[in-house]
């Protein structure tokens, strides 16, 4: 293997890491520094993208490091990380998707809502993403469970998401639920889509701008969405690479890291950092106080 190579790449990895982290870390205390952002729906499900991707981009990183220097750790130990950063990947799709329904109903059922996007039911939309992020992470372990020995508990081996699947029925199970997810969260982009583009086209003036504001959003969260719901493809790409070429799997897996995991996770802050003037403005105000 070309160890100063994969060196190289882990060096790269830490700077955008460190990066995306940092961001990350403003936008969530410009959500936290006002009032009217924890009592807003969209924003409230914006942080709760910025605190997963931030969680998953930290524990991956370290995943990472750790294997790539030939780290040991207990199984039991291992499943824990597993959870945590399964649960952060299925949590941003999941919230853009609520994200996405949030807009729809903004623009296409503006008089409810005040009602269906209230804090209460956000709370409930809370536990929901919740819910159903976790659902794929347990069925996944629970066929590691199954295949495993009660012994493989207290050994020691590097950590890796691919020590969950070793069997081919495990990866087809793995593969119908990925692709049940991506399925279920196409159709609600789709839906939510061509209903906005509907409601765009017969609006008009200020009406107008604002429909299509919210059009190029939903835009920008199926792009996002994209790039994440390819992310669960990887892992069935790279299975197949690593039995042809190592090197060529080590590439492939970096790039559909950089790619498919960490510039889906730098869009946020163009989406709502950057394109939502009140949060912008809120952003600036803080970023002018930490340089103070």
């Amino acid at each position: 293997l070309n160890r100063p190579r994969i060196f190289e790449q882990i060096i790269i990895t830490q700077f955008i890491v460190s990066i995306f982290v940092s961001v990350n870390l403003l936008l969530i205390a410009t959500v936290f520094s006002n009032h009217v952002f924890l009592s807003t729906m969209r924003y409230i499900l914006f942080v709760i993208t910025l605190v997963s991707d931030s969680v998953f981009l930290i524990l991956s990183n370290l995943l990472l490091i750790l294997y790539n220097i030939y780290f040991t750790m207990q199984v039991s130990l291992c499943i824990i990380f597993y959870l945590i950063v399964c649960l952060s990947v299925f949590v941003t799709p999941v919230t853009l998707t609520a994200m996405t329904l949030e807009r729809y109903v903004a623009i296409c059922l503006p008089l409810r809502h005040p009602e269906l996007c209230s804090l209460h039911n956000t709370q409930k939309c809370i536990l929901i993403i919740l819910t159903v992020s976790s659902v794929p992470c347990f069925i996944i372990l629970s066929t590691f469970i199954a295949a495993a020995s009660s012994s493989v508990y207290t050994q020691h081996k590097r950590c890796s998401m691919e020590m969950f699947v070793s069997l081919p029925w495990q990866n087809n199970f793995k593969f119908a639920v990925y692709q049940f997810y991506f399925f279920i969260m196409s159709i609600t982009i789709t839906f939510s889509y061509v209903k906005i583009m509907i409601v765009a086209k017969a609006a008009s003036g200020e009406n107008k701008k604002s429909t299509w504001k919210g059009l190029s959003t939903v835009i920008l969260h199926a792009f996002q969405l994209l790039l994440c719901l390819i992310q669960l493809w990887c892992p069935f790409i790279e299975s197949a690479i690593i039995k042809i070429d190592l090197l060529l799997y080590i590439n492939v897996r970096y790039f559909d890291y950089v790619t498919f995991i960490l510039a889906p996770r730098c869009l946020s802050p163009l989406i709502y950092g950057l394109r939502d003037e009140k949060f912008l403005n809120a952003l600036k105000y803080l970023a002018l106080c930490v340089g103070i």
